[in-house]
Protein backbone atom coordinates (compact mmCIF):
# COMPACT_ATOMS: atom_id res chain seq x y z
CA UNK A 1 0.00 0.00 0.00
CA UNK A 2 1.16 3.66 -0.82
CA UNK A 3 2.31 5.66 1.98
CA UNK A 4 0.08 9.00 1.38
CA UNK A 5 1.97 12.12 1.32
CA UNK A 6 1.33 15.65 3.27
CA UNK A 7 0.35 17.35 0.24
CA UNK A 8 -2.22 14.68 -0.43
CA UNK A 9 -3.91 15.15 3.34
CA UNK A 10 -3.67 18.78 3.26
CA UNK A 11 -6.00 18.49 0.23
CA UNK A 12 -8.23 16.03 1.45
CA UNK A 13 -8.53 18.06 5.10
CA UNK A 14 -9.31 21.59 3.18
CA UNK A 15 -11.62 19.87 0.44
CA UNK A 16 -13.75 18.04 3.63
CA UNK A 17 -14.04 21.49 5.70
CA UNK A 18 -14.91 23.19 2.53
CA UNK A 19 -17.89 20.86 1.80
CA UNK A 20 -19.20 20.94 5.24
CA UNK A 21 -17.83 17.96 6.97
CA UNK A 22 -15.20 19.95 9.46
CA UNK A 23 -15.72 17.29 12.50
CA UNK A 24 -14.59 14.64 10.66
CA UNK A 25 -11.97 16.41 8.52
CA UNK A 26 -10.30 17.29 11.91
CA UNK A 27 -10.54 13.67 13.78
CA UNK A 28 -8.81 12.39 10.41
CA UNK A 29 -6.03 15.15 10.11
CA UNK A 30 -5.74 17.47 12.75
CA UNK A 31 -3.49 16.56 15.74
CA UNK A 32 -4.93 17.18 19.34
CA UNK A 33 -2.15 19.49 20.17
CA UNK A 34 -2.82 21.65 16.50
CA UNK A 35 -2.49 25.63 16.68
CA UNK A 36 -3.23 28.03 14.40
CA UNK A 37 -2.65 31.88 13.58
CA UNK A 38 -5.91 32.68 12.08
CA UNK A 39 -6.07 36.12 13.63
CA UNK A 40 -9.91 36.19 14.22
CA UNK A 41 -10.25 33.18 16.48
CA UNK A 42 -7.50 32.19 19.75
CA UNK A 43 -4.91 29.83 18.68
CA UNK A 44 -6.77 26.33 19.97
CA UNK A 45 -8.02 23.75 17.89
CA UNK A 46 -11.39 23.37 19.18
CA UNK A 47 -12.35 27.06 18.66
CA UNK A 48 -11.07 26.71 14.73
CA UNK A 49 -12.78 23.56 14.44
CA UNK A 50 -15.99 25.12 15.74
CA UNK A 51 -15.46 28.24 14.03
CA UNK A 52 -15.32 26.37 10.33
CA UNK A 53 -18.35 24.51 11.27
CA UNK A 54 -20.50 27.99 11.97
CA UNK A 55 -19.02 28.97 8.22
CA UNK A 56 -20.38 25.81 6.51
CA UNK A 57 -23.49 26.03 8.63
CA UNK A 58 -24.02 29.53 7.37
CA UNK A 59 -22.48 29.02 3.90
CA UNK A 60 -22.98 25.14 2.59
CA UNK A 61 -22.68 26.35 -1.30
CA UNK A 62 -19.42 27.51 -1.43
CA UNK A 63 -17.06 26.67 -3.93
CA UNK A 64 -13.64 25.85 -3.25
CA UNK A 65 -11.32 24.68 -5.87
CA UNK A 66 -7.35 23.84 -5.77
CA UNK A 67 -5.33 25.68 -7.96
CA UNK A 68 -2.05 24.71 -6.94
CA UNK A 69 0.14 22.58 -3.99
CA UNK A 70 3.87 23.03 -3.02
CA UNK A 71 4.93 20.18 -0.61
CA UNK A 72 8.26 20.70 0.98
CA UNK A 73 7.80 17.63 3.05
CA UNK A 74 6.94 18.89 6.62
CA UNK A 75 5.18 21.84 5.16
CA UNK A 76 2.42 22.16 2.32
CA UNK A 77 1.13 25.54 0.44
CA UNK A 78 -2.40 25.09 -0.82
CA UNK A 79 -3.55 27.73 -2.75
CA UNK A 80 -7.20 28.30 -3.32
CA UNK A 81 -9.83 29.79 -5.09
CA UNK A 82 -13.18 30.66 -2.87
CA UNK A 83 -16.72 31.29 -4.63
CA UNK A 84 -19.17 32.08 -1.11
CA UNK A 85 -22.43 31.57 -2.12
CA UNK A 86 -24.24 34.46 -0.20
CA UNK A 87 -22.43 37.53 -1.72
CA UNK A 88 -21.02 37.98 -4.88
CA UNK A 89 -17.39 37.81 -3.68
CA UNK A 90 -14.47 35.56 -4.68
CA UNK A 91 -10.64 35.18 -3.05
CA UNK A 92 -7.74 33.83 -3.69
CA UNK A 93 -6.60 31.56 -0.48
CA UNK A 94 -3.35 30.16 0.88
CA UNK A 95 -3.32 27.59 3.58
CA UNK A 96 0.28 26.41 4.93
CA UNK A 97 -0.01 23.27 7.06
CA UNK A 98 2.58 22.18 8.82
CA UNK A 99 2.44 18.20 9.47
CA UNK A 100 3.89 16.00 12.28
CA UNK A 101 3.41 12.29 12.17
CA UNK A 102 1.22 12.49 9.62
CA UNK A 103 -1.37 15.42 11.22
CA UNK A 104 -1.49 18.96 11.19
CA UNK A 105 -0.34 20.78 13.66
CA UNK A 106 0.15 24.01 13.05
CA UNK A 107 -1.35 26.18 10.30
CA UNK A 108 -1.20 29.95 9.01
CA UNK A 109 -4.26 30.87 6.18
CA UNK A 110 -4.40 34.29 4.41
CA UNK A 111 -6.85 35.29 1.37
CA UNK A 112 -7.14 37.91 -0.86
CA UNK A 113 -10.40 39.07 -2.45
CA UNK A 114 -10.08 39.14 -6.19
CA UNK A 115 -10.86 41.78 -7.87
CA UNK A 116 -13.34 42.56 -10.88
CA UNK A 117 -11.73 44.40 -12.66
CA UNK A 118 -8.16 44.06 -12.53
CA UNK A 119 -6.06 44.92 -15.51
CA UNK A 120 -3.63 42.10 -15.12
CA UNK A 121 -5.37 39.79 -17.96
CA UNK A 122 -3.86 36.54 -16.44
CA UNK A 123 -5.79 36.58 -13.20
CA UNK A 124 -5.28 35.40 -9.62
CA UNK A 125 -4.92 32.04 -10.88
Amino acid sequence: MAETGNAELATKFLSMVAAGNVREAYDRYVAKHFQHHNAYFPSDRESLLLAMEQSAEAEPNKSFTIKQVIDSGVRVAVYSHLKRAAVPVEYAVVHILRFECGQIVEMWDLGQEIPTDSPNDLGMF
